[in-house]
């Protein structure tokens, strides 16, 4: 390890004439050296942390760490607008930092969340220097996999980012009194409010959000989201092609988008494309994520192994990462890392959902069964009153996994349970779920959560998948995508699938009516009774995506 100068700070001005300001962070040493930037929104002294080693660890690894506000945030001039100056500011910024004083000429860029899409605008212009990028968590498309899943309205997790911004964005113009309602706001998000998902603190203090941006755009094909899409005219990501180092979380909630950036790019690219997955929440990167420890092997490699990516594709040294495989995913249950050269193709099983009609009322009368079964009907009803709670999982804060069985014996979510298992399966890709329901509302939702059933009767969610459903004819399967997962469940263990009508506050609260996802009043909001039909010709069904290792 190198000794590290201490932090100096620097200023570039983009091609607009709007200066942005960085943190440097150097060895103290009169070689020259490769450049890693993060492009960030929280303030450069942050530099992500709470994820990554600080940059002075990186600086003393051999690199020049620039950690840099972007438009309008930190002490960096200009408005901030989400993701609306990333590309021009990105190229311009890359093409900064090659140019600082000690720089080899070679730039690689690392972060995750909002840090992580700033390396993916920033690699569309291909500015020569740019000849690596490691996004960690980050949303492909921002409609499927960031503000919306399943056309419905994540709206725990965007209204607490949209909070945390307009708070910063009120200590940047030193407005106190909003500062401290925003601030309180963060720390007991506001939703409770006569039109549900829109608070009056917000359409009050930040009538700029691009919070309300995201609630009135509802449907995929609205301009606003086909402007930000990476298959754009404008943002195409076929311009992308160099070696990406793609980093996610099986609890993160933006996880498709890193999946599809990576099955995307690994499908045509040039350059190695390395995908590592671990049994983490958004934040942090750690062993224990909700209620399970999942031992010394969760945590986190990233630092390391960035370095040891970087050392490869920055300084040309022969590290054997070639030679590697390019996957390396977390086994929950086993808690061990699985390496693989790809992603494998679906072999799915498939159970069937059966009951006797009291599926709502007791837990042990639903079953999933390996063979289809005679036709039978199980009544949920959805009381907006007193909605089926959001517990961990991708989607909830905190995120990650619990025990539920309090949720699974409500009236108001349905179970149905496998036979012991009799020997181990293993559990690799996106478990998918088909329901044939119909609803007496104009609308309704779905939530899916697969879990397992310990011996002495806990239950430990796996993964789940949410939709929102307009009003279906009888004998229409409702298709639901759950969150890719890889899971060891041990002999003896069981599966459960339960279904309900909400999973609030993590996604809107659908009313009932025909108002699209996030919108409405709870003034307006509908008792909804759905109908699940299981055997028959078009039963209700999970597959299970089935690996050997």
């Amino acid at each position: 390890m190198l000794k590290v100068k201490p932090k100096e700070t620097t200023s570039m001005y983009t091609r607009d004439g709007i200066r942005l300001d960085a943190d440097i962070y150097r060895p103290d040493s009169s070689s020259n050296f490769p450049i890693l930037l993060m492009r960030q929104p929280y303030g450069r002294e942050i530099a992500s942390t709470i994820v990554y080693a600080h940059p002075i660890w990186y600086a003393s690894q051999g690199y020049i760490v620039a950690i840099q506000d972007v438009r309008g945030r930190g002490t960096s001039q200009g408005e901030f607008k989400l993701f609306a100056h990333e590309i021009e500011d990105g190229e311009d910024t890359v093409n900064w930092a090659v140019n600082l004083p000690g720089s080899s000429g070679n730039v690689g860029m690392y972060g995750f969340s909002y840090q992580g899409m700033t390396q993916i605008y920033a690699a569309l212009s291909k500015p020569p220097a740019l000849k690596t990028i490691c996004p960690a968590m980050i949303g492909y498309d921002l409609y499927e996999d960031w503000a919306y899943e399943g056309g419905a309205f994540c709206f725990q997790t965007n209204l607490a980012w949209a909070i945390q911004l307009a708070t910063e964005t009120a200590r940047l113009r030193g407005d106190e009194k909003v500062y401290q309602a925003l601030f309180a706001a963060s720390r007991n998000l506001p939703i409770c409010n006569s039109e549900i998902h829109n608070p009056e603190i917000l359409k009050n203090l930040a009538p700029d959000s691009f919070y309300h941006q995201w609630l009135s755009n509802s449907q995929s094909n609205d301009e606003y989201w086909q402007n930000l899409l990476f298959n754009s005219s404008k943002t195409n990501f076929q311009n992308i092609d160099l070696p990406i180092f793609h980093i996610g979380g099986w609890f993160d909630t933006y996880l498709r988008g890193t999946l599809k950036l990576y099955k995307n790019i690994a499908a045509r690219s040039q350059y190695r494309q390395q995908l590592l997955v671990g049994p983490w929440a958004h934040i942090p990167w750690g062993r224990k994520v909700g209620d399970i420890d999942f031992g010394q092997e969760a945590i986190s490699p990233v630092d390391k192994m960035q370095i040891h990516w970087f050392d490869h594709f920055l300084k040309n040294i022969d590290t054997g990462l070639l030679n590697q495989p390019s996957i390396s995913l977390f086994e929950m249950g086993v808690n061990i890392w699985q390496t693989l050269s790809n992603i494998p193709e679906k072999n799915y099983q498939c159970l069937y959902l059966s009951s006797t009609g009291l599926s709502s009322i007791q837990e042990n009368d639903g079953k999933l069964k390996t063979e289809n079964s005679q036709s039978s009907t199980d009544i949920l009803v959805h009381d907006p009153w007193r909605p089926v709670p959001s517990l961990g999982g991708h989607a909830g804060i905190p995120a990650g996994v619990f025990e539920r069985s309090h949720i699974d014996c409500r009236s108001d979510v349905l179970t149905y349970t496998s036979d012991p298992l009799e020997s181990d399966i293993h559990l690799l890709g996106n478990v998918e779920v088909e329901i044939n329901c119909i609803a007496d509302k104009p609308s309704f939702d779905l939530c899916t959560v697969l879990s397992e059933v310990y011996l002495d009767g806990r239950i430990y969610n796996l993964t789940q998948g949410y939709i929102h459903c307009s009003s279906t004819k009888a004998d229409v399967l409702i298709k639901i995508k759950l969150q890719f997962t890889c899971a060891k469940i041990i002999k003896g263990h069981s599966l459960r699938l339960s279904i309900s009508a909400a999973c609030f506050p993590a996604y809107a609260m659908n009313t009932g009516t025909k108002l699209p996802s996030g919108q409405g009043k709870w003034i307006d909001a509908q008792i909804t009774t759905l109908t699940v039909n299981n055997g028959g010709n078009k039963p209700s069904r999970i597959f299970l995506p089935v690996h050997i290792f």
